[in-house]
């Protein structure tokens, strides 16, 4: 077993309304000791809030997804202000998907643009969602060289790629990482080990061995292994450094301290 952290889950969805409980506890039993709740259904947000403030382990981050982009207005503004000044420790998911296009292209770069400058003003990381989408994602994250960006589910071209190098954004990579047709096995390498981050996004993308079956929490392990033997390391010491990666990020207050200039404590 190794300990881990699952960066980006969406466990308020209906998948999970009736093992919630159990799911949770295959994750600690799986070693996975934190998980950041993505909810980006706003529908939905009150409820999770309610069941999560239970549950130390977890963490939350919200934000208006590109598909609900047309929801934006000065209310919703406001209340996601409001929830990012105290409360959840990310972000997002926020960004573009010109796949589905469920808002008109405009709109979603419009709302992106808004509630980055917002986040960035409010201080905290940005979780990106980018679907065929890559040079407009990057030409707006170029607006706000201050952001902490968190490239969600990594699966973006070389461009995306490399202006996500070249800023020092973390690159979260998810189960796709582990299918034989993944054919993207370069940027995991290039990622500086400070950047890195693993995430499920459960209830999708489950990883080899559960793929095809309701991805979980407690199957990060499986991204943090595969994470391991693309850069030849052991699983233990990747899960180390995602672990600690991700703890600086979502839950600072529970980071080892940086080592001193001359390598003390």
């Amino acid at each position: 077993m190794i300990d881990c952290i699952d960066t980006h889950c969406h466990l308020g969805d209906p998948a999970f309304a009736e093992d919630r409980v159990d799911v949770m506890a295959r994750m600690r039993t799986a070693g996975v000791g934190r998980a950041l709740v993505i909810e980006s259904e706003l529908a939905r947000l009150d409820t999770t809030r309610g069941w999560l403030a239970h549950h130390p382990e977890l963490a939350l981050a919200t934000g208006c997804h590109p598909h609900d982009a047309t929801a934006w207005d000065a209310a919703l503004r406001a209340r996601l202000q409001g929830l990012w000044q105290g409360g959840v420790v990310g972000a997002g998911e926020m960004g573009l998907d010109y796949h589905y296009d469920h808002a008109p292209r405009a709109i979603q770069r419009r709302v992106f643009s808004e509630q980055l400058a917002l986040a960035v003003e409010v201080g905290l990381p940005v979780i990106i969602h980018a679907r065929e989408a890559d040079a407009d994602v990057a030409a707006i994250l170029a607006e706000q060289p201050a952001a902490r960006v968190v490239l969600h589910s990594f699966s973006s071209g070389p461009g995306l790629r490399d202006a996500g190098l070249d800023r020092g954004y973390w690159f979260s990579f998810s189960g796709m990482l582990t299918f034989k047709s993944w054919p993207d096995l370069d940027t995991p390498r290039l990622v500086r080990p400070d950047r890195l981050l693993a995430e499920t996004d459960a209830p999708y993308l489950a990883p080899v061995p559960y793929r095809g079956r309701r991805n979980e929490p407690a199957f990060v392990v499986e991204v943090v292994r595969r994470l391991a033997e693309l850069r030849g390391i052991e699983p233990a010491e990747m899960a180390r450094i995602t672990t600690g990666n991700a703890l600086k990020l979502f839950w600072p207050g529970h980071a080892d301290p940086e080592p001193s200039p001359d390598g003390g404590g």
